[in-house]
């Protein structure tokens, strides 16, 4: 087993998970077990008791799971009938129910000491191969998901094979806890969230300031592309939904109201409507590639459970894009748009990203023929800009085959992102066409994509990614003035009035504080750049900078800043 391979800490972590449950049976005998997977980065398993489990439980546990590393027990794999394994686990309804749901009549277990557990494996050698572990935390979650059935305990760990790994492991956990964007958006009072709402933020003037600034960078770079941006309603009827397909593939996930006796839906998705307005007008191959866009408000239903911040929301704004083309088009329209998106990424300081390409679900609509030929297209517009890219089999979106961007952001973690899709099916179902040179009506295709994803989830992702440390040009405050004492706030106003006049986020702490307090909150709201003023400035009529990274402190004439200022953001650079 390669110790470096993602698989190789999949069978680990799924092994540990075993290793945590035959710890819980030793410490709380009574404990059902119900499914114990490896996870990304770590393991849980889900069990059944009666018994409040806190996270002050979790060391006990871990003591005994030292125990069991220590004895290095063999996992032993075992094929025995189904009547068997109902019989070895007649006291546990999860692995009675799961021996059900296995094809064939024989099922596989594992044993380690004198634990035995229902999996298909595989596992390590032996308990002892663990190198390091920690367990992370407890919650709450419903057996296979279901919230009518009952609520198991869920314990969350990860292991390595060498204990400086989960050194570096728990250190950049903490450091995502400092950057978790929830407590930054708080502090920053850039948005909050309300039990009115449950899952639909609200933005306050700061994070809207940074929202504003997002999405004009975001339309400049559509309209050097020429896209020309549209807007729909967020409430279509039944039958729209029922025609794109997503009432009989995506409909879990809508909310739906009747307006005079009729079905309507809240849009999930922006296309249909972008088909509408496509359906509007007649068109000619001379007009094709048709470009455009949408910051289209959606509404998507997710179970409170799974709700996180901006994160994961119920209601987003998706910069959502369109391109109705000739299929002969398509390679390369796809191809400028994977540019498009690198650039766009790497302006927000996002360097590192990988490509998926994601293939024909089960559950889908159009022909082979028509994925197939998706399928090839896009995987020939990643390889003609020479990038490498990962295959996921079945994981495409029901309407066609899709690439994802995963974006990596400062702690190593990934997240998606743009995601671009090349759609045969829906044209075909709404009946589009353009006239093609030979006067005959032919049948465009469709790309969907998009950069961002949600505006809020990327918002999310950017303040955790730079800690809410954001670059000036991102920041929704750009400079504090900050004079010495009340003798100086005339000319610290002066300052405030030509820096505002000038188009510069300030603000101006006029309270009767110490300069070190001021200087302290001016970091706490993680302002760029503070502007001191006292007597040696006043009589010189110059400024003091103090940017919020410390140790570069100068005096300098205020149009040299306005200057240097203006640089910093016109070329979208990072200070930090």
């Amino acid at each position: 087993m390669i110790e470096n391979d993602k698989k190789a800490y999949d069978i680990l972590n799924h092994s540990s998970s075993h290793i945590m449950a035959a710890a819980i049976k030793k410490i709380f005998p009574d404990a059902k077990f119900a499914i114990g997977p490896s996870i990304k980065e770590g393991f849980y398993y889900d069990f059944d008791i009666d018994k409040n489990i806190s996270m002050e439980d979790l060391p006990l546990i871990e003591e005994e799971m030292k125990k069991i590393i220590k004895a290095d027990y063999k996992f032993e794999k075992k094929e025995i009938s189904k009547k068997e394994a109902r019989e070895l686990f007649k006291n546990n309804p999860y692995k009675i129910e799961l021996i059900k749901d296995i094809e064939g009549d024989s099922v596989r277990i594992y044993s380690s000491g004198d634990f035995i557990d229902l999996c298909s494996g595989p596992h390590i050698s032996s308990t002892g191969k663990v190198g390091a572990f920690k367990l992370l935390s407890i919650a709450g979650a419903y057996w296979r998901g279901n919230e009518k059935n009952k609520m198991l305990v869920r314990i969350y760990g990860t292991s390595f094979f060498e204990k400086e790994e989960l050194k570096k492991y728990l250190d950049r956990l903490e450091k995502a806890k400092r950057s978790d964007h929830r407590k930054i958006g708080k502090d920053l009072d850039l948005f909050s969230f309300h039990d009115e709402a449950p899952g639909f933020p609200f933005f306050h003037s700061k994070g809207m300031i940074m929202i504003n600034i997002i999405l004009d960078y975001w339309r400049e770079e559509h309209i050097k592309e020429s896209y020309e941006e549209i807007k729909t309603p967020i409430i279509l009827s039944s039958q729209l939904w029922r025609t794109s397909g997503h009432w009989d593939n995506y409909r879990e996930n809508m909310y739906f109201v009747k307006i005079d006796e009729d079905d309507y839906a809240i849009k999930p998705m922006n296309c249909p409507g972008a088909i509408l307005v496509y359906k509007s007008n007649q068109h000619s191959y001379k007009e094709l590639p048709i470009r455009i866009t949408e910051l289209g408000l959606v509404h998507r239903h997710e179970k409170s459970g799974v709700l996180l911040g901006l994160l994961r929301v119920r209601s987003f704004t998706q910069d959502d894009a369109h391109i109705f083309c000739m299929e002969e088009q398509a390679e390369e329209e796809i191809s400028k748009t994977i540019g498009l998106i690198d650039r766009v990424y790497k302006v927000f300081g996002f360097d590192k990203y990988h490509l998926e390409l994601s293939t024909r679900p089960e559950k889908r609509i159009g022909t082979d023929m028509m994925w197939e030929k998706a399928e090839n297209i896009l995987k020939k517009a990643i390889e003609s800009r020479g990038l490498e890219y990962a295959v996921n089999e079945g994981e495409g979106a029901f309407y066609g085959p899709k690439i994802d961007f995963h974006i990596e952001d400062c702690l190593g973690r990934t997240w998606q992102c743009g995601t671009i899709q090349l759609d045969f099916a829906m044209p075909e179902k709404f009946d589009i066409e353009y006239m093609g040179e030979d006067n005959i009506r032919h049948r465009p295709v469709m790309i969907h994509w998009v950069v961002l994803g949600s505006i809020e989830r990327f918002l999310g992702i950017l303040i955790e990614h730079y800690s809410g440390n954001m670059p000036p040009w991102l920041a929704p405050q750009q400079i504090a003035i900050l004079p010495i004492s009340e003798k100086f706030y005339d000319y610290g106003l002066e300052i405030y009035d030509h820096l505002k006049k000038k188009g510069f986020r300030v603000e101006m702490d006029n309270r009767v504080e110490s300069l070190n307090k001021k200087i302290r909150q001016a970091e706490i709201k993680k302002i760029p750049y503070m502007v001191i003023v006292g007597k040696n400035e006043k009589d010189t009529g110059t400024i003091t900078i103090r940017k919020k990274t410390g140790g570069d402190i100068k005096e300098i004439k205020l149009s040299d800043f306005i200057s240097e200022l203006k640089d910093v953001i016109k070329n979208k650079k990072n200070i930090y």
